[in-house]
């Protein structure tokens, strides 16, 4: 499937939240035919739109194509590209929801957390082309139809298990021509462990720290080293598996870090509403990992253990 300039891409977004409206929008301001597959803001977008604040790109209204309630409802030819922005959750079947809208060339974009994520998909549409993305980006759902972006959007993508094919760099240039910065990685195993060097540490830290911001969380007594103990179990895994992290990059996002406004990451902020959490994919996956290489993890060990305490808490209705 290789789009001309004229032709007008058909992309299906399933899961749309923060993260979907956001790369959805960004791919409607290039003219792509972009229709949302929405859940619980649905009775809200479907009549008005989702409102994208920012104060750095500048308030809009994203107006999709069109709204529907799951992907049995898609209309006409099946998608080109169906980008898949879900929580990799527990009870998230990924593979059935997207089913009906995967047809024999639509390339399926994953823009989701975790490590080791894309097995499931590739195993279950093994002749389908899979991009798997990266997003480096502070956003948040702030009320129903109301997305909130702080800070970056950078996406870096590429095939899985390796590569840059013409669909990857037409879904780059799309994105670009919608504000989006991309980098193409044909290492995205690779690219996914660096992710997740952040993800791992800030994500699980800052709920157990009481749902904090990541300022409040680094500059908390001992914050700063407490996440640098975790980056460093997660680069000596991503080098047992072959996919060493540049030894400057924990540095590097801890500065960022710090140089951005204060922010609740995604984990935090679905533990504070009650919704569940993507432990298996972002603290499961690596330990699981670190445990086939033989590799000590204590800290990340000690995160889960309590994590998995307060999920118990709070399913016995305790909190």
């Amino acid at each position: 499937m290789i789009l001309s300039p004229d032709d007008t891409p058909r992309i299906l977004v399933l899961g749309s939240g923060a993260i979907g409206c956001f790369y959805g929008h960004a791919l409607s301001k290039a003219r792509a035919h972009v229709t949302l597959v929405v859940r619980t803001d649905y009775p809200v977008i479907k009549v008005h739109g989702v409102n994208m604040l920012s104060e750095s790109l500048g308030d809009q209204l994203f107006v999709p194509h069109d709204v529907i309630p799951s992907c049995h409802s898609y209309q006409g030819s099946y998608p080109d590209y169906l980008v898949v922005a879900l929580k990799v959750v527990k009870g998230v079947d990924r593979v059935e929801m997207m089913r009906p809208a995967v047809g024999p060339n639509t390339v399926i974009v994953l823009i989701e957390n975790g490590v080791e994520i894309e097995n499931e998909i590739h195993d279950a549409y093994p002749n389908n082309q899979i991009i798997s993305a990266l997003a480096f980006i502070q956003v948040s759902r702030i009320a129903p139809g109301v997305v909130r972006h702080y800070a970056y959007s950078e996406l870096t993508i590429g095939n899985y298990p390796g590569d840059v094919s013409n669909e990857c760099k037409e879904l780059a240039r799309l994105l670009e021509i919608g504000g989006v910065p991309v980098v193409l990685n044909e290492n995205i195993t690779q690219g996914r462990w660096q992710k997740v060097l952040w993800n791992a540490s800030f994500n699980p830290v800052s709920v157990l720290g009481g749902v904090i911001d990541t300022l409040r969380l680094l500059n908390a007594p001992g914050g700063e080293q407490l996440i640098r103990h975790i980056m460093n179990e997660v680069m000596l895994i991503a080098k047992a598996t072959g996919n060493e992290i540049p030894a400057d990059l924990p540095d590097h996002y801890i500065e960022l870090t710090y140089k951005a406004p204060a922010y609740k990451n995604s984990m935090a902020i679905d533990w504070e509403r009650k919704q569940d959490i993507e432990v298996e994919a972002i603290i499961d996956n690596t330990i699981a990992a670190a445990h086939r290489e033989n590799i000590p993890v204590p800290y990340l060990e000690t995160i889960k253990a309590l994590i998995h305490m307060l999920q118990t808490q709070r399913e016995l209705g305790l909190i």
